[in-house]
């Protein structure tokens, strides 16, 4: 019988390189864990449509295929009076860089979401996901006509069933345990912890769709336990981010091999939405003060992080990183996909 990841996928191997918006994700890396076997996601958050058409291109010029995952446009948006306070709060950490944070503007925005649906409607690829929310029905049935699988970020049985109702193809099952930003369609609801574990326990049977399962995926056995329990494919994010092909950032890089580090914490610091980093000087000194209110809350720290990156200085940087970050490896793509299911 043919394997879920292949039927949902048309990959060989169970992995699947997640999308990591803000740098992480490259067309080097998707081509890599492909060439490898899996299957692997471009990051459309925070490009333009542009520069999502040009490594769409870059990445068919190759023959590879791939998916793109695109951030559904959030409904909340942080007062102004708010905006400001943390704007003044933050701004010592601006000024040895020049900055200033208490007076930058608030910046709302859509994430281009319009137009990087227009060219993934007229550029299709195998699959298309959706992160911090569910599309609207139209879109999906677009999605769907065009040639395209798609699949939902979820975070909860409640999400679970209404992106089911949707009429998507699968669903990609977010625990707590997943570095970079919470795809939770609440951000201002409690996240107590979960494992992939029991969400897939939970989804599957829910909704009858193949659940792809993202977070705290540290090593190959617990590939093998999560394909074992009928996982349509692991997601994999931090473990790539130390790879020959990955965007991250030097800082980034270096901080998850630092022995030193504290470990991760889910915060708001950074972007004003849950997200799980390493701990870090940024999170300890603003981490009970900071607000909802992403996209704004990104817009104000964006410019603070790209200084610290070019400094060098980690204290300041968004370091994304799940709870698996510490078996994170240098070296080839290629080779963190074959050691993730060589027990296979």
């Amino acid at each position: 019988m043919t394997a879920l990841w292949t039927r949902l996928f048309g990959s060989d191997l169970p992995v699947i390189g997640a999308p990591m918006a803000g740098g992480g994700s490259t067309p080097a890396l998707v081509s890599a864990v492909t060439d490898a076997g899996g299957f692997a996601f471009l990051a459309a958050g925070y490009q333009s449509p542009e520069t999502l058409a040009a490594r769409m291109t870059e990445l068919r010029r190759t023959g590879t295929p791939f998916g793109v995952n695109v951030f559904v446009p959030g409904t909340d948006r942080i007062s102004e009076p708010e905006f400001r306070r943390y704007a003044r709060e933050l701004a010592p950490e601006g000024e040895p860089y020049g900055l200033d944070l208490a007076n930058a503007p608030l910046v709302e925005d859509d994430d281009h979401w319009r137009d990087k649906l227009d060219l993934l409607l007229a550029d299709p690829v195998p699959v298309v996901s959706f992160t911090f929310g569910l599309p609207e029905l139209p879109t999906v049935r677009a999605l769907r006509r065009a040639g395209s699988r798609v699949l939902a970020t979820v975070t909860t049985l409640a999400e679970a069933r209404a992106a089911r109702d949707l009429g998507v193809d699968g669903l990609v099952a977010q625990s707590t345990e997943a570095g970079g930003h919470s795809g939770t369609h609440d951000p201002g609801r409690p996240m107590p912890p979960t494992t992939v574990e029991r969400l897939l326990d939970e989804f599957g049977p829910a909704t009858g769709l193949p659940v792809v399962v993202a977070g705290g995926v540290d090593g190959p056995e617990r590939v093998r336990r999560l394909v074992a329990a009928g996982a349509a494919g692991v997601l994999v994010g931090t473990l790539l981010l130390r790879t020959d092909e990955s965007g991250a950032s030097r800082p980034h890089r270096d901080a998850l091999a630092d022995p030193a580090g504290t470990g991760t914490v889910l915060t708001r610091v950074f972007t004003g939405r849950p997200a799980r980093a390493l701990r870090n000087g940024l999170v300890d000194r603003h981490q009970t003060s900071a607000p909802l209110g992403y996209p704004a809350i990104h817009h104000l720290t964006r410019e603070l992080r790209a200084a610290a990156v070019r400094a060098d200085e980690p204290d300041l940087v968004h370091l994304w990183a799940g709870t698996g970050y510490r078996n994170a490896r240098t070296g080839p793509a290629a080779d963190v996909v074959a050691a993730l299911t060589a027990t296979m």
